[in-house]
């Protein structure tokens, strides 16, 4: 899907391009993808790296054309086994054209839009329009930051309550999420301290690029400092989940030596052999009170040992 966007005075949506304005593409197709390569003569492999999900932040050029590939947040169905993660946006520009290019179909670029709709002031230029997408980038981030947080909270909570595999299952999918936005973050903290030498910056442009550097060092620090509470927390419940285990088996162990006694009584009785209960008329009787009194003996051994 491709939407051209009249820049200058305001953000407006437009029928058809015209230059200097803004062309994103969402999930394009393959016909989208032709139309790029022949009308404007993009260098086909930029948009095969922008498809590919893993491909990291970065910056080229080639024949006059630049491309910039920012890693942005993206929201996956919640049982999913990442159900964060993050996706490439890409932004090709040269002379008069400039494209943004997403695989997916994301809510920071919806919010993107519709911000600067509202804010009715537009782009200086396609600089501008570069670091205010990184800006951004570094506050989705921290929106779903909190809401990783917020599930973080949940499952300890319900780990408080009922120490499970699926309550761990969800730590352990919030934790992968954490090291792809660990990972994406500091790829875009890298592209932009080089995108500062490489592009044409005005003061303007300097202001704003000290706002998405706070932006981006909260965001980098936010996710370490919940990736430490996620990985002390997965820790202290595999040690809840051992200790209850080893309590069990403590206690079947003390069952089976309760048991033995009875057991090992019952197998002297019961021998072939001439031993003097057999005509003893309360022999049983016998039997079974020394096996529950070595047993009572036995438990209360245990018992004072805490054993059981």
């Amino acid at each position: 899907m491709k939407s051209y966007w009249n820049t200058i005075g305001g953000l407006s949506q437009l029928q058809e391009w015209q230059p200097n304005c803004w062309i994103q593409v969402t999930c394009p197709t393959e016909d989208d993808q032709h139309e790029l390569e022949e009308r404007f003569g993009i260098p086909d492999y930029f948009i095969t790296d922008i498809s590919d999900t893993d491909e990291r932040a970065r910056y080229e050029y080639d024949d006059g054309w630049m491309l910039i590939i920012l890693r942005i947040p993206y929201v996956k169905e919640v049982r999913s086994r990442t159900p964060y993660t993050t996706v490439p946006l890409g932004i090709i520009h040269k002379r008069d054209v400039t494209i943004t290019v997403c695989y997916y179909e994301t809510n920071m670029m919806i919010d993107f839009v519709s911000y600067q709709q509202r804010r009715g002031v537009g782009f200086t230029d396609y600089v501008d329009m570069i670091f205010r997408l990184f800006y951004s980038s570094a506050v989705w981030y921290l929106k779903r930051l909190k809401q990783i947080n917020s599930l973080i909270d949940k499952a300890k909570r319900n780990l408080d309550q009922n120490v499970n595999n699926e309550s761990l299952i969800s730590l352990s999918r919030l934790q992968d999420s954490l090291t792809y936005f660990q990972t994406s973050i500091r790829g875009n903290e890298t592209l932009l301290s080089k995108l500062k030498f490489k592009l044409q910056i005005d003061e303007l442009d300097a202001d704003l690029i000290e706002d998405v550097n706070i932006e981006m060092t909260q965001a980098r620090e936010t996710t370490n400092i919940y990736a430490d509470i996620l990985e002390s927390t997965m820790d202290t419940y595999s040690s809840i989940i051992n200790n209850n285990m080893n309590t069990v088996m403590r206690t079947l162990t003390s069952v089976t030596i309760i048991m033995m006694f009875p057991t090992l009584i019952a197998s002297f009785f019961g021998m072939n052999l001439i031993n003097g209960m057999e005509t003893m008329p309360y022999g049983f009787i016998l039997a079974l009170a020394l096996s529950v009194m070595v047993s009572g003996v036995v438990w209360w051994v245990l018992r004072h040992k805490r054993l059981v």
